[in-house]
């Protein structure tokens, strides 16, 4: 068997690695925070979903572990934060075979970053839809099923080999996990999602059912995702169906299939809190620089109008400078900074 690594095991990387335990894959499970860790050890990992409660035991290391453990891996599933992914890829690689591969399972688009790292044939693309939260080490509360959790994985260069077939495979454990030769389309379609409600969803402290809910937000929603879209196109990326969707469905208009996918997004995630909120409340920066920061700084790049996200990222970027409290003010707010 393999000898795979879940590097940043937060409330994701933790969901993934309890699903590819009980499946056998005896994953080692590498986080920053002590207390998980040491939780992990004394009581295996607990994660509860709506259907079932998974508790198995896990390999659980802390960083420095690594130095003398041993190990070396064929699979590293890179679940941090976007924040954190550069300096986690540099970490990992002493530990990588040589043709080991490592995974961005993550929001954004990291992978040519990671690839500088590691080289671009030891990276896979991968686009994650599952949402859960970490408060007590080594407990996690996965808002979504197995059945409703999805993943597709890709090659950068857009070919099927055996290596991406056999990481979908494994991580067909954890949910449904597609492969696609347009990964870098899939992950801009995703950021386009994640612009639309992580955005400004994530600056209310609010659950995603009652930030869908507020006067205005759709049509705010609709000006983020049309924007990221913009930006996505001109910098050559083609939009595909994500979380599950079929061909046919996905079939109308841009803004028909804007619409589609933040629908199909919320169905998913339902009335849980979108992870930058997850971050303000520990007293975290959030990887919002990492979404809607990423269209507006290439919006700028372009000549592209961006105003609606470089909004949220600028009262995103001043409650992590402790400017603002994360509130349903903020709302106010950003439709303030849109002449809304």
């Amino acid at each position: 068997m393999k000898q795979i690594a879940i590097l940043g095991c937060g409330a994701i990387g933790s969901s993934v690695a309890a699903d590819l335990a009980e499946a056998g894959y005896e994953p080692a499970v590498i986080d920053p925070w002590p207390a998980h860790v040491e939780a992990m050890r004394a009581n295996g990992l607990k994660v509860t979903m709506k259907d079932r409660t998974v508790h198995v035991p896990v390999r659980a290391f802390h960083l420095s572990d690594l130095a003398s453990a041993r190990l070396e891996f064929d699979v590293v599933l890179l679940a941090s934060k976007s924040n954190d992914h550069r300096w986690l890829a540099e970490y990992i690689k002493p530990w990588l075979k040589a043709y080991g591969v490592v995974v961005g399972v993550q929001n954004g688009m990291n992978d040519d970053s990671i690839a500088e790292v590691v080289g671009r044939g030891r990276t896979l693309g991968c686009v994650v839809e599952l949402q859960a939260e970490l408060w007590t080490p080594g407990e996690i509360t996965r808002n979504t099923t197995r059945q409703g959790t999805w993943f597709t994985v890709g090659e950068l260069d857009g070919s099927y080999t055996p290596r991406v077939q056999e990481v979908a495979a494994m991580m067909g454990k954890v949910g449904r996990c597609d492969v696609t030769a347009n990964i870098y389309g899939a992950k801009w379609t995703k950021l386009i999602a994640n612009s639309m409600t992580m955005g400004p969803f994530g600056l209310l402290g609010l659950r995603n059912n009652e930030a869908a809910a507020l006067p205005g937000m759709f049509d705010v929603s609709v000006r983020l995702g049309k924007e990221s879209y913009a930006v996505g196109t001109a910098l050559g990326y083609r939009i595909e169906p994500v979380f599950g969707l079929r061909a046919d469905e996905f079939a109308g208009s841009s803004d028909e299939n804007l619409v589609t996918t933040m629908k199909t997004l919320l169905s998913h995630v339902g009335g849980g809190r979108t992870a930058p909120i997850h971050d303000h409340l520990k007293g975290r920066v959030s990887e919002m620089a990492y979404i809607s920061g990423l269209v507006a700084r290439r919006g700028q790049e372009l000549g592209i109008a961006t105003p609606a996200n470089a909004a949220v990222t600028e009262i995103d970027a001043r409650i992590n400078r402790g400017e603002l409290a994360m509130d349903a003010e903020n709302y106010q707010r950003l439709k303030g900074l849109l002449g809304a």
